[in-house]
């Protein structure tokens, strides 16, 4: 470990495209670690992410929150995902130290790399927040004649070869959960946009919203075998 910040220690991983950053929240009984990888527009400071580290060790999981390497060197844009994917597989063994499962996560394009990369590095499950599942819609574009999204990652959760669990706001334009394949297991946070934050006339309050997400995060990892 190299640091702490906040009663979290910090850990700064090597990898083949600049160094990665882990800030863990300890269980003090462990039983597992959920990973957690951030969006293309932001880090780990995003509310779906500092939620679940808040709550989550009290229940035995040991949350790690992981920064790219682009994100950690002040960079503003997120490279391509392969390069992601690369730095994600490279940090890997230092989610595994503890001995523990580890549940593959993240945000958005964080998600994403979860998602491909999770099976091939031994994850036990995916837990994909506010997944991207197609572009938002722009303003005057054409329709699609399929009559679905022009470029749907579904294949992404599909391939996941895992237990996976999407959590997605009631009103993410990235996908909404009506959007998602029939059978996908699927915890709706009502009125959410895909950071999960939502209107202040809405029916739903902010930390209603972010108790939702996390009671049905919760719950699904006490159910994992």
């Amino acid at each position: 470990m190299n640091g702490h910040t906040d009663g979290a220690a910090v850990e700064t991983v090597p990898t083949p495209v600049g160094d990665a950053r882990v800030t863990w929240r300890e269980a003090p009984d462990a039983r597992l670690v959920l990973a957690l990888g951030h969006g293309a527009g932001g880090g780990v400071e995003a509310r779906d992410l500092a939620a679940l580290a808040a709550v989550l060790p009290a229940d035995g999981v040991t949350v790690a929150l992981v920064e790219q390497p682009w994100r950690v060197a002040g960079k503003r844009v997120a490279p391509a995902p392969r390069t992601l994917d690369t730095a994600w597989t490279a940090l890997w063994p230092a989610l595994t130290a503890r001995g523990l499962p580890v549940v593959a996560g993240g945000r958005s394009a964080g998600a994403r790399v979860a998602c491909r990369t999770g099976a091939g590095l031994g994850a036990c499950a995916v837990l994909a927040l506010s997944f991207p599942l197609h572009p938002p819609a722009r303003a005057g574009a054409a329709a699609d004649p399929a009559g679905g999204p022009r470029k749907s990652r579904a294949h992404e959760l599909a391939g996941t070869g895992l237990p996976t669990l999407v959590v997605q706001g009631g009103r993410d334009p990235f996908g909404v959960p009506a959007e998602f394949p029939a059978g996908t297991r699927l915890v709706e946070v009502p009125d959410g946009d895909h950071g999960f934050a939502v209107p202040k006339r809405a029916a739903t309050g902010q930390e209603e919203a972010l108790g939702v997400l996390t009671e049905g995060v919760r719950d699904w990892l006490r159910a994992l075998p």
